[in-house]
């Protein structure tokens, strides 16, 4: 009879995410800290009225915190005489990744109100929900579970080698995210967020301008216009990943992505297979699907490799390790 309990209790896990097998909770700080979520979305509102570029930095920072290490908040720390390359110097997070000064200015909330109850990690997810709200015009309304506690260990390498880079094909990208847990609908979803943000002409001109690919040609003469050919350190300008919607949190990537008018060779990627191609075309053409399918498939990967108990910490300071 135990055995079989067990086994139920397993079969059980693996049918819900795997946030709620990890310990994670929604309101999980309604008796520690009460006050948190309202504290980091209005840190979150403040910033991302200003600066809509700033709330597309921030659901990027989850993403890239969730793939290195799992979501534990180790894309935050700075880099010390021990560890003089963290996360965030490593190619896919310097010097693009946004949102830094936000986190600081909501761990300073939040540690005002509750010292020492709130982790880092949960900080990031808090706020990248909360830019998600604000950006979609509140149509993205997201339980965000709580309860993740911050890492220790955060390296340049381990970035390189998890984050899917922009000229991954299809089978790659899907083979990354399976590798997280995630499904290749989870993928497709998630790359909807690349209707908002900016991206330096680095990260594609090689394989998308100077090279023959299947980008609309007009499209392609606008960003010629904007780009070098050559793109540098001292010389790489940045354009709207959306030039539509560019502040708007919505479906139009996936309107994007068929009409050819995309930045990166993984955006284009999306439409060489027939399953990934008809998510897509459903993403762009039914009403309020993306809206929902988004809202999961963030929660999801907000639940990727979460620590607990002796695994992690609440860092008092969220750049440095206690």
């Amino acid at each position: 009879m135990a055995a079989s309990f067990r086994l139920a209790v397993v079969a059980t896990c693996l049918l819900v995410l795997a946030s709620a097998c990890q310990g994670l909770q929604v309101g999980y700080y309604k008796d520690t800290c009460p006050s948190v979520e309202a504290i980091v979305r209005d840190e979150v509102k403040k910033f991302v009225y200003k600066d809509a570029g700033i709330g597309a930095g921030l659901i990027r920072m989850l993403f890239h915190d969730c793939f290195v290490q799992g979501c534990d908040g180790s894309v935050l720390l700075d880099p010390t005489p021990a560890n003089p390359q963290p996360e965030k110097l490593s190619p896919p997070n310097f010097p693009s990744l946004r949102g830094f000064d936000v986190i600081d200015a909501a761990k300073a909330a939040v540690e005002a109100a509750c010292p020492g109850k709130v982790s880092c990690a949960d900080i990031i997810a808090f706020a990248a929900r909360d830019a998600a709200y604000f950006l979609s015009a509140f149509r993205v309304k997201i339980n965000m579970p709580a309860g993740r506690l911050d890492g220790r260990v955060s390296s340049s390498s381990d970035a390189l080698n998890n984050l899917p880079p922009p000229f991954f094909n299809v089978n790659q990208l899907i083979t990354s995210f399976a590798d997280k847990g995630l499904s290749a609908e989870d993928m497709v979803v998630l790359s909807g967020a690349h209707t908002i943000g900016r991206s330096h002409c680095s990260s594609f001109v090689s394989d998308r301008l100077n090279t023959p690919s299947d980008m609309d040609a007009g499209f392609a003469n606008f960003l010629r216009g904007r780009c070098p050919a050559n793109p540098s350190p001292s010389n790489d300008p940045t354009v709207n990943q959306d030039i539509v919607t560019p502040n708007a949190l919505d479906n139009q990537y996936f309107k994007n992505v068929l009409d050819r008018k995309v930045l990166f060779t993984s955006d284009a990627a999306l439409m060489t297979s027939p399953t990934t191609a008809q998510m897509v075309k459903d993403n762009a053409f039914i009403p309020g699907l993306w809206d929902g399918k988004f809202n999961a498939a963030f929660v999801k990967m907000a639940g990727i490799g979460v620590k607990t108990g002796f695994q992690g910490e609440i860092r008092r300071n969220c750049r440095l390790v206690n």
